[in-house]
């Protein structure tokens, strides 16, 4: 059976496995959106967009997210790709590399905080793209990640900043190398009395811990000769 550390390190390591699909699974979506957004965009510049109204009176262009607005173009695309880059950068945070790179400039994301601002990052994902009109796969991406997002805030309450520390494999190695004891109890002690026999170092030592020797006094066995006798 295991320990409530063990069932706590499957746990964590169960919700960092979900969030790494989700955001796989909204890398790629993007990615799907993106381009259906930029041929939607070339087929309404080359005048190809069917439709009964004139193109230029819809809030949207045709079969995208789009706005038709002034540079309208450039703001969408430019928000896919802040979105793919911060994908990208939760990806590597949940993945724990590059460490170094985390604990120097993104130290909310590195191993020494907890989950929580991870969470808040993936619900803003999350609600970024569903604040948009996208397919069914970026609808349950998004979703997926949004929903995640919410578990690691859960858990970035419960655990505080030791959450990392918690699903680190790395540490969960070197505390089970660490589970039988390495000496046996009392043999500091045999070490520490052993070399000081019956001389100097151990009359020092036993009177630092409060033994007394005394000297024995000096008598003639039971049973001596007695040579004064005739």
């Amino acid at each position: 059976m295991l320990s409530p550390r063990g069932y706590t390190f499957i746990g964590l390591n169960a919700l960092r496995a979900f969030s790494i699909i989700s955001l796989i699974l909204v890398f790629a979506s993007q990615i799907v959106t993106l381009v259906h957004d930029i041929q939607a965009v070339n087929r309404f510049q080359a005048g190809k967009a069917t439709t009964t109204d004139d193109p230029s009176s819809n809030d949207y262009i045709i079969d995208s997210t789009v706005p038709n607005q002034p540079a309208g173009v450039f703001w969408a695309v430019l928000n896919w790709l802040l979105i793919i880059f911060q994908v990208i950068v939760l990806l590597l945070s949940e993945l724990g590399w590059p460490a170094a790179f985390f604990a120097r400039f993104f130290p909310v994301l590195g191993r020494d905080f907890g989950l929580g601002a991870l969470g808040v990052i993936e619900c803003l994902l999350g609600a970024a793209i569903l604040s948009h009109h996208v397919d069914e796969f970026s609808l349950v991406a998004a979703f997926f990640l949004f929903a995640i997002g919410c578990l690691n805030i859960l858990a970035g309450l419960l655990f505080r900043e030791s959450a990392k520390l918690k699903r680190s494999i790395t540490t969960w190695r070197e505390h089970s190398q660490n589970v039988l004891p390495t000496h046996v109890a009392g043999s500091d002690e045999k070490e520490r009395t052993a070399g000081f026999g019956f001389g100097r170092q151990g009359e020092r030592a036993a009177g630092l811990k409060g033994y007394l020797i005394s000297k024995p006094l000096e008598s003639l066995p039971r049973f001596a000769p007695n040579h004064g006798g005739a």
